[in-house]
């Protein structure tokens, strides 16, 4: 007969991606986790994560998600979209995990099942500052990601996946361009997303004929160069 007696927790993690548009590269924010304890008698090394934590009792998921980041990165008003779950039951038991969880958890060795959120930004729009258990807020590129907390990269991993398929759906696009925008500026996030790179012509005619782009009667302001055309997606 099988023992059932185990616990299971909840958690949610939360993945917010920033489009940094003057570099022309996304980047992802992540905490560096504060030390467990100065008396530990074991050499814990700093671990960056992802925003996350337990769901409390009587709260629901959504609003778990929003009080994580408020707490952990004092980031609100963000739109979330959870994306998936996460129930490896060895995913918070790695040797790089356990001091860190013996501090910070009443029962560090129960199992989590964490259900993931994220959210696509402009980076110059998110003022974010370490809070709770976070020593410090940092953005890194997607490219070069460190080894992360728990199964964090796994994750990353996931809702990038995730916000690459949906810029087809131009919603990744809408959530990170200004409202009016050049087709310059539309194929620089597009190669960004996708780390791709397009040919000028062979783009713009593919991206002409998606509906939901309409050309506007007006050109960039005060630029060098010749000015382009603006464009706009319609409004849903």
């Amino acid at each position: 007969m099988k023992n059932n007696s185990f616990k299971n927790h909840v958690s949610v993690d939360c993945v917010i991606l920033g489009y940094n548009e003057k570099e022309n590269k996304m980047e992802v924010l992540l905490i560096e986790q504060k030390e467990p304890s100065k008396n530990s008698t074991h050499l814990y090394v700093p671990q960056f994560a992802l925003p996350g934590d337990l769901v409390n009792e009587e709260e629901s998921l959504d609003a778990a998600a929003v009080r994580v980041l408020k707490e952990l990165t004092h980031v609100v008003g963000l739109r979330l979209r959870q994306f998936f779950s996460f129930g490896d039951p060895m995913r918070v038991k790695q040797e790089k995990d356990k001091e860190w969880l013996k501090f910070y958890r009443s029962d560090p060795d129960a199992r989590v099942i964490t259900v993931s959120y994220y959210t696509l930004v402009r980076k110059e729009f998110i003022i974010a500052e370490p809070g709770s258990f976070a020593k410090n807020v940092v953005w890194k590129n997607i490219k070069r990601i460190p080894p992360l907390a728990f199964d964090h990269n796994l994750i990353l991993k996931k809702a990038i996946e995730d916000f690459r398929y949906r810029i087809y759906e131009n919603e990744t696009a809408r959530q990170l361009l200004p409202k009016k925008f050049t087709l310059r500026q539309l194929q620089n996030l597009y190669e960004v997303v996708l780390n791709t790179e397009f040919d000028k012509r062979n783009f713009i005619k593919r991206i002409k004929k998606d509906t939901d782009l309409i050309p506007l009667g007006e050109k960039q302001m005060g630029v060098l160069r010749k000015p382009a055309q603006l464009f706009s997606f319609k409004t849903k």
